[in-house]
């Protein structure tokens, strides 16, 4: 008997150096988190991925991070071809991390057109303390958007708050939005669909 293969969905990190990008990466991959003094500089990109339980399946969450590249360089096409979402991630306490998001949002329609973009605030536990950005200020990032903004969150990766239930959403989002394809694959996958093709001497089948 055929397994039936997990579907993939690649999901990639976008937004300033210093957001919490990798801080985001590491809470998805094994739930920890160091500080800006611990961190160890490292560049190249890097991927996790790991299951979540939707509806009537499972899907697989294919997490990439910049791993810092955008530091000494533009990131490549490359990062975002097949991306199925974006997560646009920037500091409550850092207005600028914010404002750049436009072009970070310009960059996934132009390379990752039909990826769902998410919008991820950052540093949630600095909220008492007066962050720079507002959930006001979201809110005009996302009319301005033009509902190309599929959600909004914000997560702590300090305390761990909200990252997983961001995660989770996420792949409920994706498994909704994409699921006539992937219950094609994976009936594909177990054998039960296959497209024969004619018979030899038999006339193709009208498509007009």
């Amino acid at each position: 008997m055929a397994m039936i293969k997990t579907p993939e969905q690649k999901v990639i990190l976008c937004g300033e150096y210093g957001a919490g990008k990798s801080s985001i990466f590491r809470r998805f991959t094994n739930d920890t988190f160091v500080t800006g003094t611990d961190r160890k500089s490292t560049l190249g990109l890097d991927h996790f991925q790991k299951v979540y339980q939707v509806i009537d399946r499972d899907i697989k969450l294919q997490l990439w991070d910049t791993g810092g590249m955008e530091r000494v360089a533009s990131v490549t096409s490359s990062y975002y071809k097949f991306a199925e979402a974006a997560i646009l991630v920037f500091a409550l306490d850092n207005l600028p991390s914010f404002h750049a998001l436009s072009q970070h949002m310009l960059d996934i329609v132009s390379y990752a057109e039909n990826a769902k973009i998410f919008l991820c605030g950052n540093k949630m536990d600095l909220e008492g303390t007066n962050p720079q950005v507002t959930e006001a200020d979201m809110e005009d990032f996302c009319e301005q958007c033009q509902s190309l903004i599929s959600a909004t969150y914000k997560v702590s990766c300090k305390t761990g708050a909200g990252i997983e239930e961001m995660f989770q959403d996420i792949a409920n989002i994706l498994a909704e939005s994409n699921r006539s394809r992937l219950e094609l694959k994976a009936l594909e996958q177990h054998g039960s669909f296959k497209v024969q093709p004619p018979a030899e001497g038999e006339e193709k089948p009208c498509v007009c």
